[in-house]
């Protein structure tokens, strides 16, 4: 069974979430949630958030944390908020500031690409 949780236009640009995304794919459930509570990177609180929905959402289903994995992160650019900065003769420059939304899927069933890799060795 598939469990997702989806947050939407977060304020933070998804090139900084993408970056934190890509240290928890290969990570069990477990071992992502202690990389996100120790990162210094503004992703990963949201991402944290994303996951803990996620898991609640598996858990609200009578799934068992223990045999959770994460199936896929889905880091895509959500809409823009479009502003301006003064400069010098009456001039604007104008910038974006950035919005993404996030989809984590977890799943029970199989083995997850971590199982599998210990198993190898």
């Amino acid at each position: 069974m598939e469990i997702t949780a989806i947050t939407k236009s977060a304020q933070v640009a998804p090139r900084k979430i993408r970056i934190v995304a890509d240290v928890i794919r290969k990570q069990s459930i477990d071992d992502a949630l202690v990389s996100l509570s120790f990162l210094k990177k503004r992703g990963a609180d949201v991402l944290e958030r994303t996951l803990r929905d996620a898991i609640a959402n598996a858990v609200d289903k009578k799934l068992s944390k223990e045999s959770l994995f994460i199936k896929s992160i889905d880091v895509s650019e959500g809409s823009s908020y479009k502003r301006f900065h003064p400069s010098t003769r009456g001039r604007v420059h104008p910038y974006k500031k950035r919005t993404t939304h996030v989809r984590i899927t977890l799943s029970d069933e199989g083995k997850s690409k971590v199982e599998v890799k210990k198993e190898r060795k």
